[in-house]
C-alpha cells in the first residue's frame, strides 16, 4: 500500500513538473507570436489548441466533420471583417478533406456499398471529364485549374463520398435542417439590419472595392447579408421561403403552421431586398415542382389558387410598383425589357462564335475572377459568364456543358424516382422539399453561380445525396409530424 502511494505522489509530481514546463513553453511561444505578430500571433496563439481539439474529434467521429464544414461554410461571409490575406476558403477544404480522412480511419463503420449508386457514378465521371480538362491545351496556366475544380467538382465529389458511407439518422437529418434554419434566419436578420439601419465599415469598403456597381443601383442597396454577395443571399432565402412554405401546407398543429407562416414571410421580404431578380425562379420552378411531386391533387389545387393570382398581379398589372423591391421582383418577368439580360445574351452571343471550334472549352480556371487573375490576356477572361451554366460552358466546352446538365438532370430523375416509393409520409413530405428546392437552384443558376458559392452549395451538395437515397430512412406509413 505504501508502495503504491509512493509511486502515485512520484507520478503527481513528475506531471506537474511537465504540465510546468510545458505552461511555460507555451507561455514563451505565445509571447514570441504576440510580440512579432501583434494580434495576429495571439489569434494563433488561441487558435492552435482550438484547431488541435477539432482535428482530434473530427477524426474520432467524421460527422463532427461534416457539421463544422455546414457552419464554416455560413461563416465564411463574416471574413470581410477580417482585413488579411489568409486564405480562409481553405479551411474549409482542410475540413473536408479531414473528414474524408477520418471516414477512412472509421471504415469499419462505414457502409461503402452505397457508393454503387448511379448518382455516385454521375458524380465520379463528371469527376474523372474536369480532371482530364487538366489537358486541354487551351488552358494557358495550367495551376488555375486547382481554382475552380473544387467548386466545379471537388467538392460535390467529396461531401457526396461521405454522405453515402455515413451511418446518418432521421435526428441527424432533422439537425442539418435545423442548422439549416438557423443560419438563415441570422442571415435575414442581418440583411434588415444593413437595408434599414445601416452597414458596417467594413461592409462599406467592400463596396467601395468595386462592388459598389453591382450592390447599389439607383441609390438603393442590394442587401447582401453576411453571404458572398446580394445574388446568392437572394438565392438562400428564395430557397428557405420555399421549405417554409411547404412546411406550412403539410403541418397539421396550428402552432407550427403559424411558425412556418411566419418564417415564410420573414425570408420572402429578405429576399425581396436582396434585389436578386433571378432568385425568384427559385419559387417559380421550385413551387410547382413540390406541388406535381406531392401527387396530392387537393395540395395542387390550393398551390395553384394561390400562385397564379399573384403571377398574375406582376405579370399584368403596376401594383406596387412604387416599392422598389416589389418593382424589381417584377422586372424579372420580363426579361426583354432588361438593359442587363439583353446584354447577358449578347455576350453568349460572342461565347457562342468563340467557343464554336472549342468543344472542350478554354480549360478549367481560365473565365471569371481566377481567369482575370491568371490569365487576363485570354478571351475567356475578358467577357463575364454572368451565369453558372456559361462558366462551365466557357472552361469545359459543349462537351463538358453536356455531362454536367445530364449529371443534374440524373440526380432529378433518380431524386423523383427515389422519393416516389417512400413510405413514411414524414420523410415523403420532408424530401420532396428537399428536391422541390434543389429544382428551383438548378433552374436559378442560369444567371447566377449558385451552385459553387458557400454555403448553398453545401447544402445542395447535401441534400442531393438526402433525396436520392432516401429508401435509407424509410420506414412504415407512421402518423408523427416533422418537428424542425
Amino acid at each position: 500500500m505504501f508502495d503504491r502511494t509512493f509511486i502515485l505522489v512520484q507520478q503527481l509530481r513528475y506531471n506537474r513538473e511537465l504540465f510546468t514546463g510545458l505552461g511555460l513553453l507555451i507561455a514563451v511561444m505565445a509571447g514570441w507570436l504576440i510580440g512579432n505578430f501583434g494580434v495576429m500571433g495571439g489569434l494563433i496563439t488561441v487558435g492552435l489548441p482550438v484547431a488541435l481539439f477539432f482535428v482530434v474529434s473530427i477524426l474520432l467521429e467524421p460527422k463532427i466533420g461534416l457539421l463544422l464544414y455546414i457552419h464554416l461554410g455560413f461563416a465564411l461571409g463574416f471574413t470581410r471583417f477580417v482585413q488579411s490575406e489568409i486564405p480562409f476558403g481553405l479551411a474549409l477544404d482542410g475540413v473536408i478533406m479531414l473528414t474524408l480522412l477520418s471516414v477512412l480511419f472509421n471504415a469499419k463503420r462505414m457502409n461503402w456499398k452505397r457508393l454503387r449508386h448511379p448518382v455516385y457514378f454521375l458524380l465520379v465521371f463528371w469527376l474523372v471529364y474536369t480532371i482530364l480538362e487538366l489537358l486541354n491545351p487551351e488552358a494557358p496556366y495550367k495551376p488555375a485549374w486547382f481554382y475552380h475544380a473544387r467548386a466545379f467538382s471537388l467538392n460535390w465529389f467529396y461531401v457526396g463520398t461521405i454522405m453515402l458511407v455515413l451511418p446518418i439518422t432521421k435526428d441527424e437529418i432533422k439537425l442539418l435542417i435545423k442548422t439549416w434554419l438557423i443560419w438563415s434566419f441570422l442571415a435575414a436578420l442581418w440583411g434588415f439590419k444593413q437595408q434599414y439601419i445601416g452597414l458596417a465599415e467594413a461592409e462599406e469598403r467592400w463596396l467601395a472595392e468595386g462592388n459598389a456597381k453591382t450592390h447599389l443601383l439607383w441609390g438603393q442597396l442590394r442587401t447582401f447579408s453576411f453571404y458572398s454577395d446580394a445574388s446568392q443571399f437572394g438565392a438562400e432565402m428564395a430557397s428557405v421561403t420555399l421549405f417554409c412554405a411547404f412546411r406550412f401546407l403539410e403541418e397539421k398543429e396550428t402552432l407550427r403552421k403559424v411558425v412556418y407562416l411566419s418564417l415564410a414571410l420573414l425570408f420572402f421580404w429578405a429576399f425581396a431586398i436582396s434585389g436578386t431578380r433571378s432568385a425568384f425562379f427559385v419559387l417559380i420552378a421550385g413551387f410547382p415542382s413540390y406541388l406535381v411531386l406531392s401527387r396530392n391533387i387537393k395540395l395542387m389545387l390550393q398551390g395553384a389558387a394561390v400562385a397564379i393570382p399573384l403571377l398574375a398581379i406582376l405579370l399584368f398589372t403596376h401594383i406596387g410598383d412604387s416599392n422598389y423591391h416589389i418593382y424589381r421582383i417584377r422586372t424579372a418577368l420580363r426579361p426583354g425589357e432588361d438593359a442587363s439580360f439583353m446584354l447577358r445574351l449578347e455576350n453568349q452571343q460572342k461565347l457562342k462564335a468563340y467557343l464554336s471550334n472549342l468543344p472542350f472549352g478554354a480549360g478549367i480556371g481560365t473565365s471569371a475572377d481566377t481567369g482575370a487573375r491568371f490569365s487576363p490576356n485570354h478571351f475567356a477572361a475578358q467577357i463575364p459568364p454572368d451565369s453558372w451554366y456559361v462558366e462551365i460552358w466557357i472552361e469545359t466546352g459543349i462537351v463538358g456543358l453536356s455531362i454536367y446538365l445530364i449529371m443534374l438532370l440524373g440526380i432529378i430523375g433518380v431524386g423523383v424516382y427515389k422519393v416516389w416509393q417512400i413510405k413514411d409520409p414524414w420523410l415523403f413530405k420532408l424530401m420532396i422539399a428537399l428536391l422541390a428546392d434543389f429544382i428551383g437552384i438548378a433552374l436559378m443558376c442560369y444567371s447566377n453561380p449558385t451552385l459553387s458559392q458557400f454555403p448553398t452549395c453545401t447544402i445542395l451538395y447535401i441534400t442531393s445525396i438526402l433525396f436520392t437515397t432516401s429508401e435509407r430512412w424509410d420506414t412504415k406509413p407512421q402518423h408523427q409530424l416533422f418537428s424542425a
